[in-house]
């Protein structure tokens, strides 16, 4: 009772805040000072390579997926099969310390990934690298299923476990604990700063913005300025809030609970929605794996040729996975295991569902659609402004809705449907990553992680409601500037990650870690304690 009154009343303080900004010129006020206390910070995380429109940010991002996945022999080739057997939990003692399985760890850490970058974000690299971005995207995405391993194996490793069976991991942990155990220093430092950034990330790029674009998705299909909701923001957040409270008040137990049945809801609906699409456009599917294929490396014509569709394809698959913020390692940590190696290996499948899935599959659909307006006399695709030229000049989400309309009239309403899960889905497990970058700075307790749960609900309601648009971009600054702390400090613990893994594989190999069996006496079943 005293939890639903403290929340009721952050609520009522979040509604009036909300509606406020709705209905005066204060949000934009805000954005004005946000924008030019923070806008250097923004253009410095998001700045181009000199002489190229490439974002050092991806750079970053990519060249340290290549180093793991060459340091580590291609891990995410090498363990591929056998994370799958991880998942199934025939390697899961349920007697390890920890608070979720494999399985629910991995749904909700890529309920944080998977998100409107997979719909929107897909069809703005199309629309400037043109198809053959995909393919880049694809190159990314493998490789950034190492750097997921990696960060994911340390956030186990160095996991702090309490008397009461909860965890706490993350970088913030690996940072402190690994430097200590190297005999590095600057460990506690680099913990703080990708604590804060980590807790700005979650309110604006993890919440205000997915809030904002939840609510404009309702209004699109209830009728946009006719519809009931539009210009009150603020009812689509409380309800929002109301259900996300519900949710994470329980803590990962529960948050893992609704993951794990939401996100393969969520792939089915969106994979099974693309693939009837290509299924009526079956005779073109030969057609349009040629032109990623092709448009990977001539450009097909589209403004940048091959330079501008690499450069498109590793940005959204950067922006998208998430491989090397660091955020999954927070999910992942706590997973039951007595082997961190187990949690790394199924934690490289989240940049393979999350890009070479979900975000091909989105690719396809919009080529396969005819969309992309093409010129008859050259057969190349028509470029306007730097960008194809696409039916009824529509990009981003609105394209790719348009896309699913080609197969199905109807589609744009599943579509909506998938949007609003992939963004209420993005806030859960976000609000987790803020909650404990939250805890290892103010410290562990049930007030502590309640303040922050009630002021995260908060500010649903206010992004909902309000335009805060440099608010928001500062918040996506901060979480790619998590990636250059992180990254960081991945790059000094790798070793620790390679004994680790090697250790593992060889006790694999020799049949000292065997599959476990609840029920004694199974052939072949490993005693306890011998599994990972």
């Amino acid at each position: 009772m005293r939890y639903l009154t403290l929340f009721l009343g952050a609520l009522v303080i979040a509604m009036t805040s909300g509606a406020a900004l709705a209905q005066s010129n204060f949000d934009a006020q805000v954005n004005a000072v946000f924008s030019n206390a923070t806008g250097w910070f923004v253009e410095l995380i998001f700045a181009s390579l000199p002489g190229t429109t490439f974002p050092w940010i991806v750079l970053w991002l990519v060249a340290a997926a290549i180093v793991f996945t060459l340091y580590f022999r291609f891990i995410q080739v090498r363990a591929f099969g056998h994370a799958f057997s991880l998942i199934r939990g025939d390697y899961s003692d349920p007697n390890d310390k920890g608070e979720v399985s494999h399985f629910q760890a991995l749904a909700t850490a890529l309920s944080g990934t998977v998100g409107l970058g997979n719909i929107a974000g897909v069809a703005v690299a199309i629309g400037i690298g043109g198809p053959g971005a995909t393919f880049w995207m694809v190159v990314a995405g493998l490789m950034g299923m190492a750097t997921k391993f990696t960060e994911c194996t340390l956030g186990v490793k160095y996991r702090n476990e309490y008397p009461d069976g909860t965890v706490s991991g993350g970088p913030m942990y690996y940072m402190t604990k690994g430097f200590a155990e190297r005999g590095l220093h600057g460990g506690k430092i680099m913990a703080v700063v990708f604590s804060i950034f980590c807790i700005g990330g979650s309110l604006g790029g993890g919440n205000m913005f997915q809030a904002n674009q939840a609510h404009a998705q309702l209004v699109n299909i209830s009728g946009g300025a006719d519809s009931l909701l539009f210009g009150h923001g603020w009812i689509t957040g409380l309800v929002m809030a109301l259900a996300l409270f519900a949710v994470i008040v329980g803590g990962i137990k529960s948050i893992a609970k609704f993951t794990e049945k939401i996100v393969p809801v969520m792939g089915i609906l969106y994979i099974g929605a693309s693939l009837a699409v290509l299924a009526i456009n079956y005779d073109s599917i030969g057609w349009a794996f040629g032109q990623i294929f092709a448009g990977a490396f001539t450009g097909l014509g589209v403004a940048g040729g091959f330079v501008g569709a690499l450069i498109q394809g590793f940005r959204r698959a950067a922006f998208s996975n998430e491989a090397g913020v660091g955020s999954a390692a927070i999910a992942h940590s706590a997973v039951r295991t007595k082997e961190p190696v187990t949690e790394g290996i199924v934690a490289l499948l989240e940049p393979f569902i999350d890009t070479v899935v979900i975000c091909t599959m989105t690719a396809l659909v919009i080529t396969i659609s005819g969309v992309l307006r093409i010129d008859p006399a050259t057969g190349l695709y028509m470029v306007e402004a730097g960008q194809i030229a696409t039916v009824g000049g529509v990009g981003g989400v609105e394209l790719t809705s348009l896309a699913f309309a080609q197969g199905i009239s109807w589609f744009p309403y599943m579509l909506a449907l998938v949007v609003l899960m992939f963004a209420f889905s993005t806030m859960i497990s976000w609000s987790y990553y803020g909650l404990k970058a939250w805890t290892y700075l103010v410290g562990e307790g049930k007030k502590r992680e309640l303040a922050f749960k009630l002021a995260y609900c908060g500010f649903v309601v206010i992004g909902a409601a309000a335009q805060l648009g440099s608010v928001i971009d500062f918040s996506d600054a901060m979480i790619f500037a998590m990636a250059v702390v992180n990254i960081i400090a991945l790059y000094l613990l790798m070793p620790i990650v390679k004994r680790e893994l090697d250790s593992y594989f060889a006790r694999l190999h020799s049949g000292q870690i065997r599959k476990f069996a609840a029920r004694p006496g199974k052939p072949g079943a490993a005693a306890p304690g011998t599994v990972g």
